[in-house]
């Protein structure tokens, strides 16, 4: 699998750099996503943008991201979306379950918006 990893104070950027995201590419990313959150990594931007082709176990690899990121109270944003690979995600409705934006940069205010209300939270709790 080929990918790039960005690593910043608040979130980590992978990008992906494969056409098809499917049952070859997803128990790389999986692990990989695995490997970033057990390092103490809470948001992830997974950039899509290369990705031209999804398939049911690479949807699987967005639910696990997802999941990692919400069980450590931090986000998993997808970002760079095609048209296919958006109607897939659509088709099966986890658009409502999965967090997208149309860029890196929105992703990025995403995470930073987040972080500001969890801030203010325990500030207003303590």
């Amino acid at each position: 699998m080929k990918f790039n990893v960005d690593k910043h104070e608040k979130y980590i950027l992978l990008k992906l750099n494969e056409q098809k995201l499917n049952s070859l590419i997803t128990p790389q990313l999986k692990s990989e996503l695995i490997l970033i959150n057990t390092e103490g990594q809470r948001n992830i931007i997974l950039d899509l943008s290369t990705v031209k082709f999804a398939d049911s176990s690479g949807l699987s690899s967005l639910l696990v991201g997802h999941r990692l990121c919400k069980n450590a109270g931090g986000s998993f944003i997808i970002t760079g979306l095609n048209d296919a690979v958006s109607r897939l995600i659509s088709i099966s409705q986890l658009e409502t379950v999965l967090t997208i934006t149309g860029s890196k940069d929105e992703a990025i205010d995403y995470i930073f918006m987040e972080e500001i209300e969890k801030e203010l939270k325990k500030d207003f709790k303590s």
